[in-house]
């Protein structure tokens, strides 16, 4: 492998490599993220970026270039929690190398998108960076809790918009143009309490649920497939009721439902075919699709409610056409192309906003949220160089 930027990538190795090491070591869950954007901006500091902000809701956003094209490149600085720490072999903020594969919380999912964007610019400025550019880094917070939050920000309040923007969330090196889209939608059902000795007096809310429960279930069963994102998904992640006391009829019932959406599903048509179902009819159900209004670091809250769309764009789409352009010309062979399983920001910087989005990430999407995440030195390295080619590629 001879391409230009692969080889100065390979040169940044072992800078890349402690510098990952480091912001893992720094525990960032969602509205939690100061320390380690503080370490980030001070290593693109380091690197020579023009501009280096952090904005009112905490985003870190490097600068470099100030040409018509505008790119930028996203990775969320936030990571979910250790869970069960007895199921980790190793310390999940030690950042351990190993075989020359790195472990820790955030390695895969995804710091370590965020540390190969961040080292992308210096590989632009050795090689000469392209005078039609501008490029953007950015370290977006809050994405775990609410994905695409960070970009309805940076979009509507910081008002960039740029003409693509690369998603550096785990794709196995592999380059996607697209994902479903979800919900978090809720269904209450109202009963009457009584004491628990004379149920026949009350309403149980939780019986009334009951036959919801199955419809969703086979609701789930029968959501169609389609090409090219595959089905739709409904799942029940939670429930709860509520009483006046444990030896009372319960008054009212909750579930909480994941909602994956395929080609074709909004909140309107996810809400309706909850709403026609017989059970909800029966129960006089409501249906409420939730938002999430959490301060960020910064102590900024931005409400939004929780429909994240789907998005998807054609493999003949100009910027996926120049994706591979890029990747042919940095690795000498044709790159796969898909989607994700998950959701990312792209459902605000496509699905909401309808700029052109795409993914590119080193690690890999199954080891996600799992014990002894982990991320291969070497996939840091590549996506660093296809970063850079890719902003060259892009920019013509």
């Amino acid at each position: 492998m001879s391409n230009k930027f692969y080889e100065l990538a390979q040169q940044q190795r072992v800078a890349l490599t402690r510098f990952m090491q480091d912001i893992v070591s720094i525990p960032s869950l969602s509205s939690q993220e100061g320390a380690v954007v503080k370490r980030m901006a001070a290593e693109m500091k380091k690197l020579g970026y023009d501009e280096v902000t952090i904005d009112p809701m905490g985003n870190l956003i490097g600068r470099v270039g100030h040409g018509p094209v505008k790119i930028a490149i996203d990775g969320h600085c936030d990571t979910v929690d250790v869970g069960n720490a007895s199921l980790w072999k190793r310390d999940p903020f030690k950042a351990a190398v190993e075989n020359g594969i790195l472990y820790g919380r955030g390695a895969s999912d995804q710091k370590g998108g965020v540390a190969s964007a961040i080292y992308c610019a210096p590989l632009l400025k050795q090689a000469g960076f392209p005078e039609k550019a501008t490029l953007y880094v950015v370290a977006s917070v809050q994405e775990e809790d609410c994905d695409g939050l960070c970009w309805q920000y940076i979009l509507k309040e910081d008002k960039i918009r740029p003409d693509v923007v690369v998603l550096t969330e785990p794709t196995s090196l592999k380059i996607y143009r697209g994902h479903r889209g979800r919900m978090e939608i809720e269904v209450s059902t109202e009963g009457l309490s009584c004491h628990g000795s004379a149920p026949e007096r009350g309403v149980n809310a939780v019986y009334k649920m009951a036959p919801i429960i199955q419809d969703i279930e086979k609701l789930n069963e029968r959501l169609p497939p389609r090409a090219p994102l595959g089905k739709g998904t409904v799942t029940i992640s939670h429930i709860r009721s509520t009483s006046p006391s444990l030896c009372a009829v319960a008054d009212s019932c909750t579930i909480h439902l994941d909602r994956r959406l395929t080609v074709g599903e909004t909140e309107e048509t996810s809400v309706k075919e909850l709403y026609d179902l017989p059970s909800v009819k029966a129960a006089s159900a409501k249906v409420k699709v939730l938002e999430y209004a959490v301060p960020s670091f910064k102590g900024l809250t931005y409400p939004t409610k929780k429909y994240f769309p789907t998005w998807e764009f054609p493999e003949s789409t100009p910027h996926v056409q120049k994706a591979i352009a890029a990747y042919r010309g940095t690795f000498g062979g044709e790159p796969e192309v898909g989607h994700w399983t998950f959701s990312t920001n792209g459902i605000a910087t496509a699905g909401m906003h309808g700029v052109p989005s795409l993914g590119f990430g080193p690690g890999h999407e199954k080891f996600a949220h799992f014990p002894d995440e982990q991320i291969e030195i070497e996939h840091l390295v590549r996506a660093a160089a296809f970063y850079a080619a890719f902003v060259k590629e892009f920019a013509g």
